[in-house]
């Protein structure tokens, strides 16, 4: 029975993070891959629920602020605007909308690791608002971060919506901010949503529906491998299960064996043993509030200069510039 890696080179990413995840202990899996095609219709539909408040809080945020975030990100020589994570831009196209009816001089650049998802955006585009001149680039944050100190012709406007910085840890979070701090000239700046601490049963509702829709966002993990992998998961032999820690602000998700198996994963030659009740992590979720924000910004060598919240307090978007030396 082979519960390590093989040595065979792999053939992609997935391949090779889902070896190093399945084997490791507690086992993991990393959430970016969930969004296949399938997985990014659910997140639609998750985003559609009336429990995951992220979305309309941030949208009537960007709603009711439209004019004072469309003058912040406003230069003299015109901006590029630069989406990490776009996703099917509903919230995007609102201030998209806005800038296009009022001339501003602008170029957007969505960034989503799905090109599905940003084929579909710029076919929407077309017809919802033809004015916007779009040019998608498919790939991950991290790779795409490394391309834009490029753009240094004018001035940057980097838009990170849906509080995607909450799938990081602090100190991810803090490595992945410096990487945009490094990327960014005294003009630039960030637009970046965070969640905010609240309640937490609102919180757990958010990510465990009683639709089963997070439920099967997070089982298509294994649909996934399933598919690409030739693994014979179960989906029925796994809970889905959701957990919020109200201190650190973290909200995790895991898929949960409900019993002792072993999973065949034929592609990467892996028989993965479970013992009944063990777990795969599989998301986290952070929540902050200001000092947190703040500490974070400052330890990437940037500094909030405004925010934007809607009336209760759920959540907040942010601009940040980079922190005078």
């Amino acid at each position: 029975m082979k519960a390590t890696p093989t040595t065979a080179k792999y053939e992609t990413a997935f391949e090779e993070d889902v070896a190093k995840g399945l084997t490791s202990f507690p086992k993991y899996l990393l959430s970016k891959y969930i969004y296949d095609e399938k997985g990014d219709k659910l997140f639609q539909q998750i985003m559609a629920m009336p429990e995951y408040y992220l979305t309309n809080c941030e949208l009537g945020i960007i709603q009711q602020h439209t004019a004072s975030i469309a003058d912040s990100f406003n230069s003299k020589k015109g901006f590029d605007l630069i989406e990490l994570g776009a996703g099917d831009g509903k919230k995007t196209k609102v201030l998209l909308k806005h800038l296009v009816d009022k001339n501003y001089d602008f170029n957007y650049l969505p960034v989503d690791i799905s090109q599905h998802v940003l084929d579909e955006l710029e076919n929407s585009l077309k017809t919802e608002i033809p004015g916007v001149n779009i040019k998608t680039q498919q790939g991950t944050y991290f790779k795409t971060l490394e391309k834009l100190a490029d753009y240094n012709s004018r001035k940057k406007v980097i838009l990170v919506l849906g509080s995607n910085i909450g799938n990081l840890m602090h100190a991810k979070a803090i490595d992945f901010l410096k990487n945009i701090c490094n990327a960014m000239s005294e003009e630039d700046m960030l637009f970046m949503g965070f969640d905010q601490k609240k309640d937490p049963q609102i919180i757990l509702d958010a990510y465990n529906d009683p639709n089963g829709i997070t439920e099967a966002f997070n089982k298509n993990l294994l649909t996934r491998m399933n598919k690409e992998l030739e693994a014979d998961f179960n989906t029925e032999d796994f809970k889905h299960w959701e957990t919020y820690n109200p201190e650190t602000g973290t909200a995790s998700s895991y898929l949960v064996s409900k019993k002792e198996q072993q999973v065949k994963i034929d592609k990467l030659g892996l028989d993965i043993n479970f013992a009944a009740w063990e777990t795969i992590h599989t998301e986290i979720s952070q929540k902050y509030d200001d000092d947190i924000v703040n500490w974070l910004a400052k330890e990437a060598g940037l500094e909030v200069t405004d925010e934007f919240s809607d009336s209760e307090k759920c959540y907040k978007n942010y601009i940040f510039r980079k922190k005078d030396l």
